[in-house]
């Protein structure tokens, strides 16, 4: 009861991580845009239709390419492109259709907008069009490096002054930046303030799987590790639903800030992990919180912290090599996950796959709002889809095994990516539907590699390369919102990239051992013949340990690993 409860506090959070990773698809909309000018407009020509004002004439312009000619009230006859306005040196009768001398002005005068879906977005607040278009393109990627940034300091910061503290700072600093977001006055506050929402929200998410997997049980998890995830795809969900009732950005961002509001008010009563209480030898402070768990869980004989240490500590002291031994004192780095060519490949293909999994993700992600039809629904289903990928993940690799899932869903991913290619333009319904194939795929092997990464390398480099793999993946979360624009370039570059990218990863997959059932490793020789010897990895298991030391062992690895994560 105790688990549960922290745990969906802590998991209702990560919605809003979901929240401000995605808002920028609504906020920074670019809408149908012409050059402004200055004066009272008596009459608009579009082609053969004439319309009395601006507003009647964006359901009839839909080029780029085209211009649409205005007359003033002063008799002045303008042609009005995206990024420059052409004055008519003689101005005798208003035609679409002018052969003489123009003079060509820049958009001095601002630009006129098509509010019809969107009342007030980032771009049309601060002109991020023409020239200044680029600015616009860097608002998603500036806001991901937020996320790189983020997950690095707060990781670090959360080992060393705890969890619930973490926790604490970057709940109530979310609310504050969401908030602050709503009121920026330019364009570079805006970017900055998003920059340090980012940070603060990236560090939430990491700490939030420590802070869960160090109070939930080993049978569950990878169930509750893996179904973080899902809170996340709720909170793009919640994106799509705020986008389609609030059309004004700052109060669109103000919406989205307030419907985390109920975890800021109450997570101060969130108490810290007893694993980092332990770590720091507060073992007072831990035995208050085993107490506390063990009345809200009703159990009459909770466990003793004294009894505990000293078990541990008979069994690592029983399991000790000799004195002359001192390669468990050697400090290791990211050198030592090339340590020899099979250790190397796994490395190469691992990171490929951390970040395949976090390109494909964004890139399915961000782009869903440019297929056509509704771009509300299009976002609410590409979350929805994640909700049953992750059972299905859980599910299959406990079944079919680690490598056994990934490299079908891996391959599937890049299959859909090229079926898309082939479907008309017109089907969107079906364009829709293998996009949700294409972001359900790539989502199941995005969670799962988490788990395959911590069970691929021993113990004294777990935590190096899972850090190094979740980097990789923070780097392809950067590279996305580029990838997604070069639909400029071709409509199907991105799906062409990501496609290529997990085919890849697919097929290098293939080389990597099955982790399913087998003990964790301790020393880079076991990883190395991990695949090649089944026996290799129970024989060289020290036997001086007993199996619950081992187990108590093995648990603490993996909390090193979510701490990591």
């Amino acid at each position: 009861r105790f688990q549960a409860c922290l745990y969906f506090a802590s998991v209702f959070q990560a919605m809003s991580c979901g929240i401000h990773y995605l808002a920028s698809v609504f906020m920074a909309v670019t809408p149908k845009f012409l050059c402004g000018i200055s004066g009272n407009v008596s009459s608009v020509l579009f082609y053969n239709s004439s319309e009395l004002s601006m507003e009647d004439i964006w359901t009839l312009w839909t080029s780029t390419e085209n211009y649409v000619v205005v007359q003033l009230e002063n008799g002045d006859i303008w042609e009005l492109n995206q990024c420059s306005r052409s004055k008519r040196e003689v101005s005798l009768d208003l035609a679409y259709e002018y052969d003489g001398n123009k003079s060509v002005f820049s958009c001095t005068d601002g630009f006129l907008y098509d509010d019809t879906k969107w009342k007030s977005t980032v771009v049309t607040q601060w002109d991020l069009v023409c020239d200044r278009e680029w600015l616009a393109k860097l608002i998603q990627p500036t806001f991901m490096l937020g996320v790189l940034i983020g997950a690095v300091i707060f990781g670090d910061i959360a080992d060393r002054l705890g969890r619930q503290r973490v926790i604490w700072f970057t709940s109530a600093s979310q609310f504050v930046f969401g908030i602050a977001v709503a009121f920026t006055f330019d364009y570079y506050s805006f970017v900055i303030v998003r920059f340090l929402l980012a940070m603060v929200s990236s560090g939430y998410l990491v700490v939030a799987f420590v802070y869960v997997t160090e109070f939930v049980g080993i049978k569950a998890r990878t169930w509750a590790s893996m179904h973080v995830h899902a809170f996340f795809a709720v909170g793009i969900m919640i994106v799509a639903l705020v986008g389609f009732l609030v059309r004004t950005w700052w109060i669109y961002q103000i919406f989205l800030t307030i419907a985390t509001l109920p975890f800021v008010l109450c997570c101060w009563m969130l108490p810290e992990t007893p694993f980092w209480l332990l770590s720091e030898e507060r073992y007072e402070d831990a035995q208050k919180v085993i107490n506390i768990m063990a009345r809200w869980n009703k159990v009459s004989t909770p466990c003793k912290v004294s009894e505990l240490c000293s078990v541990q500590q008979d069994d690592l002291v029983s399991g000790r090599p000799g004195d002359g031994d001192t390669s468990s004192a050697k400090k290791h780095n990211i050198l030592d996950l090339f340590c020899n060519w099979r250790i190397a490949t796994r490395t190469i293909t691992v990171w490929l796959i951390w970040f395949t999994g976090s390109l494909g993700y964004y890139v399915f992600s961000l782009s869903s709002v440019s297929l056509g039809g509704n771009e509300y629904l299009n976002l609410f289903l590409i979350g929805a889809v994640e909700l049953p990928c992750y059972i299905i993940a859980c599910i299959a690799m406990d079944k079919l095994g680690r490598r056994n899932t990934l490299i079908p869903f891996l391959i599937l991913s890049a299959l859909i990516c090229v079926l898309i290619m082939f479907i008309p333009q017109d089907f969107n319904i079906l364009i829709i539907l293998a996009n949700m194939a294409g972001k359900f795929s790539i989502g199941v092997a995005f969670g799962l590699i988490y788990l395959y990464t911590a069970e691929l390398y021993p113990t004294i480099v777990r935590s190096l390369a899972v850090g190094s793999g979740s980097m990789m993946c923070r780097v392809g979360s950067v590279v996305a919102p580029f990838c997604v624009y070069l639909r400029s370039v071709w409509i199907f570059m991105p799906l062409l990239l990501v496609g290529i990218m997990a085919l890849l990863s697919g097929i290098l997959t293939i080389m990597l051992p099955e982790t399913l059932g087998k003990p964790l490793t301790n020393t880079l020789v076991e990883a190395t013949e991990m695949g090649r010897n089944k026996k290799s990895c129970s024989e060289k298991t020290p036997p001086a340990h007993s199996g619950a030391a081992l187990e108590k062992i093995e648990m603490f690895g993996q909390e090193t690993v979510s701490a990591e994560k």
